[in-house]
């Protein structure tokens, strides 16, 4: 009997422990699930806002004077200024291409301006496009979650096309696809996910010049419209961020300012007007003729800074701030036509060259991130660094590991860990136009090569940017090793162009000695 009574007890016994084992691993197994669920680890929003022909010296942070950019300014105070930091190449849909792909001009799929098609609306063609599944950044993001989105100037691609950004990585689109439309900052339409978006604009030919013996107020009045591409792509933007503020976005925006021709809206021109002296500028030079070139060109500047303000009070207004990045830079220097003195603005800071040259001018860009709470306020980095180092540094800000980039992540050098960030052993140009131009940065030496694909016995040139960073005095001759370093460095780094065009280091076939 005694034993029946301890067999019963025992049996409640592990009845009572089921029964409280039934309620309390449920618990266990809801908060082990739930907590990640409270206290989510927030995948930071990034935005890339990507100037088109803005100089060095274009913006009061890095020493301009006549021309007003308060909100970049601010950006810098707020964030991390970078003095050494570079184009991947010295134009604009190279430039972007190697961006969004972390390829250098050796490894690049575009390496040049490949334009396709004319500049009316019946023939517009874009340039070459982004072949089946590059691996871009935003199809990088995409891995890890998410929204991507551009707005602004492609230049990779039309919607027909492999290039289509929608096919790149992108979930969304605004702007421009062909390079050549974005000349007319008054077009006809934009482009949204493929489709048309008219814009209330008469059609203007940019290219057409004025007679200057018979040109009245009235004929610079033809190169006006009433719809600002540049209003519309900031609208967009703005959409796109408050429609995805509550998931991590990234966010391209390549605004065209101040890449000729010279338009802006008429309240951003007043603002110079009478400040500088300055005569009319007819279309000699291409582009559209403007009564007031250099108050112009200022005012299209000072517009792209209001742009990055609105942006920053957007993210501030939504509560994203702190969780949010933000960066600035250009595709390549300073124009050299359609009515822009850059001399007079002293829009590369003394620097020798221009947009297309490989030289400082044409490769060395303002470079700001901001990021509160996590970038220190007020502070300059020396790092030397380059555009295809984007692809690595948002791998690493999205903890990603890849393989396929030249470049090196900054993370380090932004959190204020310098000690911990990794250097590039060199910077590699690469540039088939104007002749084919390479160029390398080694530390403080900077060598430059011109005219390569016609001139086999072309000699480098070779500075000390440490002591000479105007690239005045060729010193190539005493440093021969430093030589046969760059020529190595070039064995190395060069990868065969798909199109001749593009190939001038090892051309398949030399024409110019065959008699026909």
């Amino acid at each position: 009997m005694n034993t029946v009574i301890i067999y019963k007890n025992y049996q409640m016994k592990i009845v009572s422990f089921v029964l409280t084992a039934t309620l309390i691993i449920p618990f266990f197994i809801h908060t082990a699930t739930a907590q990640p669920k409270q206290n989510p680890v927030q995948k930071p929003n990034i935005i890339y806002i990507y100037a088109d022909d803005l100089g060095y010296g274009e913006l009061g942070c890095y020493g301009q004077q006549k021309i007003k950019t308060p909100n970049l300014d601010r950006m810098a105070k707020e964030g991390m200024r970078f003095t050494q930091h570079y184009t991947s190449t010295p134009v604009c849909a190279p430039a972007r291409c190697m961006l969004m792909t972390g390829k250098h001009g050796g490894h690049s799929y575009i390496r040049g301006n490949y334009e396709l098609g004319g500049f009316p609306d019946s023939l517009e063609g874009g340039q070459m496009p982004l072949p089946e599944n590059t691996f871009t950044i935003p199809a990088m993001l995409k891995q890890a979650g998410y929204t991507t989105g551009a707005v602004g100037k492609w230049g990779l691609g039309m919607t027909n096309t492999t290039g289509d950004p929608l096919k790149q990585g992108f979930d969304y689109f605004y702007g421009y696809l062909d390079q050549k439309q974005s000349h007319n900052y008054y077009p006809s339409h934009l482009w949204e996910n493929g489709k048309w978006d008219p814009l209330d604009n008469p059609l203007i030919n940019v290219h057409r010049r004025l007679d200057s013996t018979k040109t009245t107020d009235k004929d610079f009045d033809y190169y006006i419209g009433k719809d600002y591409a540049g209003d519309r792509m900031t609208k967009k933007a703005l959409g796109f961020i408050d429609q995805n503020k509550n998931k991590p976005f990234f966010l391209y925006l390549p605004y065209t300012m101040p890449h000729v021709s010279l338009q802006a809206p008429a309240d951003y021109v007043k603002m110079y007007i009478g400040k500088f002296n300055e005569k009319p500028y007819y279309g000699q030079q291409g582009y559209a003729a403007s009564k007031y070139p250099y108050s112009t060109y200022a005012a299209m500047i000072t517009f792209l800074d209001a742009q990055v303000g609105i942006i920053m009070e957007e993210i501030k207004k939504l509560g994203l701030d702190k969780n949010t990045i933000i960066m600035f830079s250009s595709d390549n220097g300073t124009t050299f036509n359609g009515g822009v003195n850059y001399r007079f603005f002293n829009s590369v800071a003394g620097l020798k060259g221009l947009k297309m040259d490989v030289f400082e001018g044409g490769l060395r860009e303002p470079f700001i991130v901001r990021w509160p709470g996590k970038i220190k306020p007020g502070t300059t980095s020396n790092l030397i660094s380059v555009q295809y180092d984007m692809m690595a540094t948002f791998a690493d800000l999205t903890h990603q590991k890849i393989k396929s980039t030249d470049g090196i992540s900054l993370l380090p050098e932004l959190f204020g860990k310098s000690k911990e960030q990794q250097k590039h052993k060199y910077l590699y140009f690469e540039y088939p136009e104007k002749g084919g131009q390479l160029a390398i940065r080694m530390g403080d030496w900077k060598g430059v090569k011109l005219e390569v694909r016609h001139k086999k016995e072309k000699k480098w040139m070779l500075f000390d940017l440490k002591k000479d960073e105007f690239e005045q005095n060729d010193i190539a001759s005493k440093y021969p090793d430093i030589i046969r370093q760059f020529e190595a460095i070039v064995k190395k780094e060069h990868q065969d162009a798909h199109i001749k065009e593009w190939e001038f280091i090892n051309p398949k076939l030399d024409v110019s000695n065959i008699n026909l």
